[in-house]
């Protein structure tokens, strides 16, 4: 259990759950009106840390620069959605403690603000208070050492965060063309030859019969195309990926504070 002398310590630390991850940062803190004790802390969570929940200090703890809450991040996002506005109804602590399964919660408690310069939030019907808040780091009225105001402003803090763009698939399919090619091709063919009778051939020419019947064969051979074929490997084809760099805008509003002078005294501004 935290005590009222750490509220101040609470402000702009980290909390992280009971799974070891960071939910958000700790923004304002709310404290019982009677013993001043802090009971609740609203993180800031979200992708840009738009969205606040309310968690339990009960069983909180601080170590270092973080503090340690017995939930984890899905479950403190999914807390009763209510407005930071500085107070807490019964009815918005009712259901608070609702959620997260506590039992220690009293419908006769009454609650203070934690910042002792703020008057008591009494309701104007019943007398009942509703719990206060401390935002930021404001400092106490009741400080007699310091008399300064310290400004807080919100810093627009903008970052990335990786996801699926979509994927690409490589598939190998068959088709089917023709391929037209043109080869030469040889064949023989028959022709009668004539010689006439010489000294040279004569002996050849009168070796046979006088008159007789012959016949002589020739055999004739041609060409014709054979086509075949046989697989090769041509190339080889992969996916690969490359990171492009493109700028893009975004744009939140933040909130700034401000001071200004009230009064009849003269102004005079130092930095």
């Amino acid at each position: 259990m935290l005590g009222q002398d750490q509220i101040d310590d609470l402000i702009g630390r980290d909390v992280y759950g009971s799974d070891g991850g960071k939910i958000g940062t700790a923004v304002d803190v709310y404290a019982d009106d009677e013993t001043g004790k802090p009971e609740w802390v609203t993180v800031r969570t979200g992708l840009f840390g738009t969205k606040q929940s309310f968690v339990p200090l009960a069983d909180a703890s601080m170590s270092g620069d973080q503090i340690t809450v017995p939930y984890d991040k899905a479950f403190v996002k999914a807390a009763p959605t209510i407005d930071e506005d500085g107070h807490l109804s019964e009815d918005e602590e009712r259901e608070l403690y609702a959620y997260y399964n506590r039992s220690d919660y009293e419908s006769t408690t009454t609650a203070r603000p934690t910042d002792s310069g703020l008057a008591d939030d009494r309701d104007d019907t019943t007398g009942q208070s509703r719990t206060g808040y401390a935002e930021g780091r404001r400092e106490t009225a009741g400080r007699a050492t310091d008399d300064a105001m310290t400004v807080s402003e919100e810093q627009l803090k903008v970052g990335t965060e990786q996801r699926e763009a979509g994927r690409a698939r490589l598939r190998k399919y068959v088709v089917t063309e023709n391929v037209t090619q043109t080869v030469p091709v040889q064949r023989e063919e028959v022709r009668v030859e004539r010689e006439p009778i010489t000294e040279a051939n004569r002996d050849a020419a009168m070796s046979g019969s006088d008159i007789s019947e012959d016949e002589h064969e020739v055999v004739l051979h041609e060409e014709r195309p054979v086509a075949e074929k046989k697989t090769v490997p041509v190339e080889r084809v992969r996916l690969d990926t490359e990171t492009v760099t493109e700028e893009e805008t975004v744009g939140e509003e933040v909130r700034k504070e401000r001071v200004d002078i009230e009064g009849d005294v003269p102004r005079t501004d130092r930095l």
